[in-house]
């Protein structure tokens, strides 16, 4: 690389790339699904990543932060070798941020302005090291305001510079290092950027040696109680140190530690990781069930289940028997006797008058072209129990999106499959046979029920009782007239011909009824699959896929999770 220009991507880079690429995704994918404040607090870090991503890299913005008298500025003259910064008794002294910028390369080189600029460090307050040591050039040191500030707008100043510093110096002093206010509010919540955290004891000056191990020691302690990894043995973690800025004492480690962190030039990336790390975590329980195990998800046997009850909330089986009662009963009607088809005709003339249902035969053929109606009750019942074995493995938000989703497209199926006949209208069109679809709808309605076939044998069993009411009314008047004294050849005959007439019929009839067990099944499960076969398509296509789709989204949010917390895709990609 040429000495001020664009540095090589660093491994630190790229890995943060592939997390920022996922939270984008899962961000995308999550809307009007997740709490809004939860997918804000991720825009505002991939807004802050693309920002930061749009300067420069070959500067390291390093803040001092530290309370009320810790030295901050003392420090921050020191390291930049001049008085730049404002020093003194008066408290609060520091009231707007000054910066010192080590220059990449002295004269036309890249400018750290624009990084300031995105800090908001007033111009009059931005300074160039007096002594350009080349160990530390790309360094921009920042000093900032008390964040135990008594001016409220002193520590709004400091917490909104400490959340876009790519480090930061944690500066301490003998007699407030272990305040509670700096532990718990400030290093507590940095805890997760402990890579780019420099705690610092300065002042060490006014302590014994002894006494110095001592206080480092326990700030080692108080931050191990804070879950602030120490960075010792090589490990990664927050460096401890202890200097005196008055006296130089220690400020050559401290010089080595923020040259070995502005030659990584991997602060930026680790910031930002590290507030990517806090923003997945607190993401996790909207992602990622409590069990951690993969969702089960629509399984066949939860397809099959839900298609099953939707079959029975439309009626599918009953008007399977239905249709299996009407067959029977027109071939009753069309084979049965002469006279019980008479005495059956009377019955429904008689209840067509007082307006009872006709039964299906026939002459009530228009019954047969009613649709189907969906029982609410238990269509709520198959959708329920659908949406509590799919959504038994999600986190809380997922299966609330799941249970509207299965509710929107369960409120479409009645539409879907309840054709009503178009009524007599103020146009006086007649009534026209309901026919399953309906203009500008999507899907296909339920098609109106066939009329069953007529056998060729019903036929030959209507003329055969044709022949035997025949032969009934022959033998009949035949001995009427021997009855009345006329002459006829005996009374054999016309007595064969009776009994043979009545006897013929019932008999018949009896056949016929035996031969339309088998046809009139089939029938009732012919009626029964067309009903099952319309309510799984439009269940399908209402209900099924969109929470399918929904369960899909979802994995992918999961599997985006993973990545965008450093883990690894749960899928090959």
């Amino acid at each position: 690389m040429l000495p001020g220009g664009p540095p090589a991507d660093t491994p630190a880079d790229r890995a943060l790339r592939v997390r920022l690429r996922a939270l984008r995704e899962l961000v995308a994918l999550s809307r009007a699904r997740l709490p809004e404040p939860a997918l804000a607090e991720a825009g505002r870090l991939l807004a802050e990543a693309a920002e930061r991503d749009r300067l420069t890299r070959l500067y390291t913005t390093v803040a001092i932060a530290g309370a009320t008298g810790s030295g901050k500025s003392t420090l921050f003259n020191t390291l930049a070798g001049g008085g730049i910064a404002e020093t003194g008794v008066r408290r609060p002294m520091t009231a707007s941020p000054h910066s010192c910028a080590w220059e990449v390369e002295r004269g036309g080189g890249p400018s750290p302005d624009a990084l300031l600029d995105r800090l908001g460090v007033q111009p009059r307050r931005r300074r160039r090291a007096h002594r350009a040591d080349p160990a530390l050039r790309g360094l921009v040191l920042l000093d900032l305001p008390d964040h135990d500030s008594a001016l409220l707008e002193h520590r709004r100043e400091a917490d909104r510079l400490l959340a876009r510093a790519d480090a930061v110096i944690w500066l301490l002093d003998p007699e407030k290092y272990a305040d509670a206010l700096l532990h718990d509010h400030y290093l507590r919540a940095f805890a997760g950027h402990a890579e780019v955290s420099l705690v610092v004891l300065n002042q060490i000056d006014r302590l014994p040696t002894e006494a110095t191990e001592a206080v480092l020691d326990d700030v080692r302690r108080l931050l191990d109680e804070r879950g602030v990894a120490v960075g010792e043995h090589g490990e990664p973690g927050a460096g401890v140190l202890a200097v005196s800025a008055l006296t130089g004492q220690g400020m050559g480690e401290l010089r080595r530690a923020l040259a070995e962190l502005v030659a990584s030039r991997e602060a930026p990336a680790l910031r930002l990781a590290a507030d990517a790390d806090g923003t997945t975590r607190r993401l996790r329980p909207l992602c990622v069930a409590e069990s951690g195990t993969t969702p089960v998800g629509l399984t066949e046997e939860a397809r099959a289940a839900f298609e099953e009850r939707l079959a029975a909330a439309v009626g599918a089986p009953a008007a399977g028997a239905a249709a299996e009662r009407g067959w029977l009963r027109r071939a009753e009607r069309i084979c049965g006797t002469p006279w019980g088809q008479l005495v059956t005709a009377l019955a429904e003339r008689r209840a067509a008058r007082r307006g009872e249902p006709v039964a299906l035969t026939g002459r009530a053929r228009g019954l047969r072209e009613q649709p189907p109606v969906v029982s609410r009750p238990a269509l709520e019942e198959a959708v329920r129990r659908l949406t509590e074995e799919v959504t038994a493995d999600l986190p809380e938000p997922w299966a609330a999106s799941v249970r509207r989703v299965a509710r929107q497209g369960a409120s479409e199926v009645p539409p879907a499959l309840e054709g009503p006949p178009a009524a007599r209208g103020s146009s006086g069109r007649r009534r026209v046979p309901w026919s399953g679809r309906q203009p500008g709808t999507r899907a296909s309605r339920v098609p109106g029920a066939p009329r069953p076939p007529r056998p060729v044998w019903w036929s030959a069993a209507a003329v055969g009782q044709g022949v035997f009411l025949t032969l009934h009314l022959l033998g009949l008047g035949w001995l009427a007239l021997a009855a009345l004294g006329r002459p006829v050849a005996g009374v054999v005959l016309p007595a064969g011909l009776l009994v043979a007439g009545a006897l013929g019929a019932p008999l018949l009839a009896w056949a016929c009824r035996l031969a339309a067990v088998g046809p009139a099944r089939a029938w009732g499960r012919q009626e029964e699959e067309r009903l099952r076969s319309a309510a799984t398509a439009v269940g399908r296509a209402r209900v099924l896929e969109p929470v399918a789709a929904e369960l899909v989204r979802y994995r992918e949010v999961r599997e985006q999770w993973f990545i965008a917390s450093g883990g690894e895709p749960l899928t090959p990609r």
